[in-house]
């Protein structure tokens, strides 16, 4: 379910405004606006209706992948493959109705085997209680709360010496989701804490280890609830890695270049100089 109040005062956030004069009488659209007109069109057409509403609007502007109206949108995880299911799906849809009343109360995750094999889920780990309560420690985990919100550079590293309390940190996060006290945009993500040693383990041939990898990362990149929680990350660099192959370190550089994947690292101060 969707807090209209609260979609509305993201969107005011969003927009900033900086307090310009405003212009009356005609304005022109923009190219972005025009566009989404026509895709409005288009998606009507696809699902074999004669009038444009207000639901092949809300298509139009979740194919546009940018602006205030998807960027809050995606916030409250509504994306264009689920309202377009349901609106394929509603036999008899009515055209006066909210289209939020449409949108899903639980967004289905995707099944991702091989990186729930590979791993530990911390925010299953913290709605059942598993972990131990978290204090004097707000500072750090609201840091890392900001960083991950940003729209670039958003892959956090904490740096301290063994034992100081990094995974304690991550930990707190994980509560935090569970318990809603996080950013809207960090409400349904999972943390996942990655086990390299058991990605390693086993793979004696050439190519295993690049073919465990490969599956992860594509699961990842497909998979947009993960946040990845790598535990001594200077671990990365060399592991896995055999003559005329790649270590994990370089598999890792390009999805996060992309900004496709979500992801922390802890190490410590000395293995971070080098």
């Amino acid at each position: 379910n969707c807090d209209l109040d609260e979609m509305s005062s993201m969107i005011e956030d969003l927009i900033k405004t900086s307090g310009g004069t405003m212009t009356l009488g005609h304005l022109p659209l923009t190219r972005r606006a025009e566009r989404i007109l026509r895709n409005t069109y288009n998606e009507a057409t696809k699902l074999n209706v004669t009038v444009a509403d207000d639901e092949h609007l809300l298509l139009a502007i979740l194919r546009e992948s940018e602006g205030i109206a998807f960027e809050t949108l995606n916030a409250f995880n509504i994306n264009y493959e689920t309202v377009r299911e349901l609106l394929v799906g509603k036999k008899e849809f009515k055209k006066n109705k909210n289209v939020s009343a449409f949108v899903p109360e639980k967004i289905v995750k995707q099944k991702t085997p091989a990186i729930d094999h590979f791993s530990r889920d911390l925010t299953c780990s913290a709605k059942k209680n598993e972990l131990d309560p978290i204090i004097g420690r707000e500072n750090e985990i609201e840091r890392v709360t900001q960083i991950l919100t940003r729209r670039k550079k958003n892959n956090p590293v904490l740096i301290g010496e063994p034992g100081v309390g990094k995974t304690a940190i991550i930990e707190g996060l994980a509560q935090r989701i569970i318990n809603k006290t996080v950013p809207r945009i960090l409400h349904n993500k999972r943390i996942l804490a990655l086990d390299l040693a058991a990605i390693v383990a086993g793979t004696k041939y050439r190519g295993q280890f690049e073919e465990r990898m490969k599956t992860i990362m594509t699961e990842l990149e497909n998979t947009r609830d993960i946040i990845l929680f790598i535990d001594e990350l200077h671990t990365l660099v060399g592991a896995g890695s055999a003559a005329g192959s790649l270590d994990a370190s370089n598999m890792f550089k390009p999805a996060l270049a992309r900004g496709d994947i979500h992801c922390i690292g802890a190490t410590t101060m000395d293995e971070y100089r080098k």
